[in-house]
């Protein structure tokens, strides 16, 4: 399983928070790439519902990443 910020993209509209089934069904439905489908059917699934992109793939980048100041512009 391997994610990058492509295919991460391609969940950023999911319906949070969402099963590991309800993920795998929106990006079908979408229409992502497969290896968006196979880098969630390879998640151990625990039944639990994932809150954002955050809980699969931790190095999603999130404003804090950022290191611009917002008040300069």
């Amino acid at each position: 399983m391997y994610w990058t910020l492509e295919l991460a993209s391609y969940l950023a509209d999911a319906p949070w928070p969402a099963t590991k089934d309800e993920l795998i069904d929106y990006a079908i439905r979408t229409g992502a790439p497969l290896e968006v489908v196979e880098n969630l059917q390879d998640i151990e699934d625990e039944g639990e519902a994932y809150d954002s992109i955050i809980e699969i793939w931790p190095d999603y980048p999130t404003e804090d990443d950022y290191l611009w100041n917002e008040d300069e512009y």
